[in-house]
């Protein structure tokens, strides 16, 4: 059992997950966030790697790729950052990114590296459910990385109960179809879809994301899943001459 599985053994109510982007906002701060994040009372980490065309990003964790990548941030670096991961951080972390640049690395050379790191999950929104059970999905289980599928309120109950069979992670609930940073609005057709879903009674719990700004939608998306996703409202509120005050002030108020 993974540190995720354990996670929502021990806690299913109100999990924290922060995002935010490995090299931003200056190289070598990523590290130091995570660790701040566990100490201010974040259950659960998801770290960015940065992608020149990130389709499911709004305009300010577009804005932190794009200054990652100039920072010179990679993948390769990105693994020899978080070498020392486990020495410091305690709890779940995922790495979070599209498609081309895992496949760029070697889908086996990733998961050995984030096995080797102590990463126990990706989301990976634009890898294609059938390439990863045909091609992939044993060497995620071979190195005991968790592939953690997203759902938005057009999926259909048959790809559902699919995504079910093929993880043992959480299920990622994208509460629109918009892309990141738009606030979360509890409209007649979102409660329905969390409540159709909630309906379901899955196997694996589910963690609600896009939208969720503050410590209210954090608790709105809280009535309809075991916890949620904070990502924009996180970049936007790092500064990098106060990055530990930033956080700090940040995670005040929110529900350990």
């Amino acid at each position: 059992m993974n540190r995720i599985n354990q996670l929502f053994q021990n806690k299913n109510k109100n999990i924290l997950s922060i995002y935010y982007t490995a090299g931003y906002p200056n190289l070598d701060d990523t590290l130091t966030i995570a660790r701040a994040l566990e100490e201010a009372g974040a259950d659960m980490l998801e770290i960015g790697f940065p992608y020149s065309d990130p389709v499911a990003d709004g305009p300010v964790i577009q804005a932190s790729s794009k200054q990652a990548l100039d920072n010179g941030m990679d993948l390769k670096l990105l693994f020899e950052q978080l070498k020392d991961l486990r020495k410091y951080v305690n709890i779940p972390v995922l790495l979070m990114g599209y498609v081309n640049p895992l496949l760029q690395y070697g889908v086996e050379n990733f998961c050995k590296a984030c096995a080797e790191v102590g990463v126990d999950g990706l989301i990976v929104p634009d890898l294609p459910m059938v390439e990863y059970e045909e091609f992939y999905k044993d060497t995620f289980q071979q190195y005991g990385i968790s592939n953690v599928f997203l759902i938005t309120p057009q999926t259909a109950v048959e790809r559902i109960h699919k995504i079910v069979e093929l993880t043992n992670g959480f299920i990622y609930m994208v509460s629109s179809s918009a892309t990141t940073g738009k606030n979360l609005s509890l409209s007649q057709v979102t409660e329905d879809y969390f409540s159709r879903v909630a309906a379901l009674e899955l196997k694996n719990p589910t963690m609600i994301g896009f939208g969720i700004s503050d410590q209210p939608s954090f608790e709105k998306a809280c009535q309809y899943a075991s916890g949620a996703i904070i990502g924009t409202a996180f970049v936007k509120a790092l500064q990098s001459d106060k990055l530990e005050e930033s956080i700090q002030g940040f995670m005040i108020g929110f529900s350990k």
